[in-house]
């Protein structure tokens, strides 16, 4: 697992506050842009003046200001990454160029307290994250392919996140654009017609359904009217010609309907662009709530196979995530995806041998500290 933030080393710091930087190894940069970027230093670089910072993995420094020492646990950065430097001595990966799985937290606040919630909420006005991600899209290479946006519930700005997404669209005009959101703010047509004036080519809001059942899909976000209000987003969403996948996650709580679920958004919303099927992450709330969630994957593996079959039959594109290959039906494996973000992605001992592990998803960093399946073979 990647370490993505932390206390580093700093001297000679003359920062006054959080500032972005791109990471280069590039010490002959132009003048213009030394003030953009913060220079990735080694031993036997020649002296180079006028970055914004300087991040060094030894203590060979420059004796410039804004000098960082990374341990080896950033051993990752790289040149075209951006990282926020603070001036108290910490640092924030917030952009990797050689990796597709790049999501920008925009809020921790939200209105559900999901079970399974993996950035647990919080009440706290945290809009500078908000301004940080406005700030971030100039710097993003304009050739990347993906960008993922999550909370806390980013429509919780509501015309906010337009307006980010209309910076998105001028800045990084063929990149895709992947929104984690519950759906509820949408069950307003105004403000679906908002998102269609952006006019983007390629945003898709990935909008959670737990179960066809009201009051089940309410429970596991813990808020009342929820599953009505998400129905309604979803339908607001596609009058708006807007691209909508479906999201749900497989645990106790939702397995049991799981075939009835995909039933239902195969005969109501069959118009949807996408469905995910996703494994659990025993992170966040999941861990308090581990006993009330924990199904071993192998055990609901024909129900995973019926549910998937329900949705291809009805023509509706699915995906399978963060499950590994060993405990799914071999009928799974057109729809199965290797999902998981690599910095949290890991084996466990039992896969080194395994013939198909390039092939696998892995597990979760957090599921090997945890739980995972007790029916996890090698193919030999």
């Amino acid at each position: 697992m990647l370490k993505l933030w932390g206390n580093v080393r700093g001297e000679n710091i003359s920062l006054k506050a959080p500032t972005l930087v791109t990471l280069t190894d590039n010490p002959c940069l132009p003048d213009r842009l030394k003030d953009e970027h913060a220079l990735l230093t080694c031993q036997g670089m020649p002296k180079a003046e006028g970055f914004r910072a300087y991040l060094t993995r030894d203590d060979a420094g420059f004796g410039q200001p804004n000098e960082f020492r990374l341990d080896n646990q950033f051993d990752y950065l790289a040149p075209g990454d951006i990282v926020r430097l603070d001036p108290r001595g910490k640092i924030a990966c917030l952009f990797r160029k050689n990796t597709n799985y790049n999501t920008i937290l925009l809020t921790e606040q939200c209105n559900h307290y999901c079970l399974m919630c993996s950035q647990p909420p919080k009440n706290i006005d945290d809009s500078w994250l908000l301004s940080q991600a406005m700030d971030l899209i100039e710097k993003i290479p304009r050739e990347t392919k993906i960008l993922g946006f999550s909370g806390g519930e980013p429509t919780l700005y509501g015309s906010g996140l337009v307006e980010l997404f209309r910076k998105a669209k001028n800045y990084l005009p063929t990149t895709m654009l992947d929104v984690l959101t519950n759906g509820r703010a949408f069950k307003s047509t105004e403000y679906c017609r908002e998102m269609q004036d952006v006019n983007h080519h390629s945003l898709m809001f990935a909008i959670p359904i737990y179960s066809d059942d009201p009051v089940t899909h309410d429970y596991v976000v813990q808020s009342n009217g929820a599953f009505d209000e998400t129905i309604s987003g979803i339908l607001n969403l596609k009058a708006s010609q807007q691209k909508v996948e479906v999201r749900i996650v497989i645990h106790k709580q939702t397995i049991e309907r799981l075939v009835r679920t995909c039933e239902f958004i195969s005969r109501n919303l069959r118009f949807i662009d996408h469905v995910a099927l996703m494994g659990l992450e025993i992170t966040g709330f999941t861990r308090a709530n581990l006993a009330q969630l924990w199904i071993d994957p192998f055990d609901y593996k024909n129900e995973l196979s019926e549910a998937v079959g329900v949705l291809r039959h009805a023509g509706v594109p699915t995906s399978v995530y963060n499950h590994q290959l060993c405990v799914i039906n071999d009928d799974v494996l057109g729809s199965y995806r290797k999902s998981i973000s690599s910095w949290k992605n890991e084996f466990i001992d039992t896969c080194h041998e395994c013939l198909r592990k390039s092939e696998c998803g892995g597990f979760f960093s957090s599921s090997k500290m945890y739980r995972y399946s007790d029916h996890i073979q090698p193919f030999q």
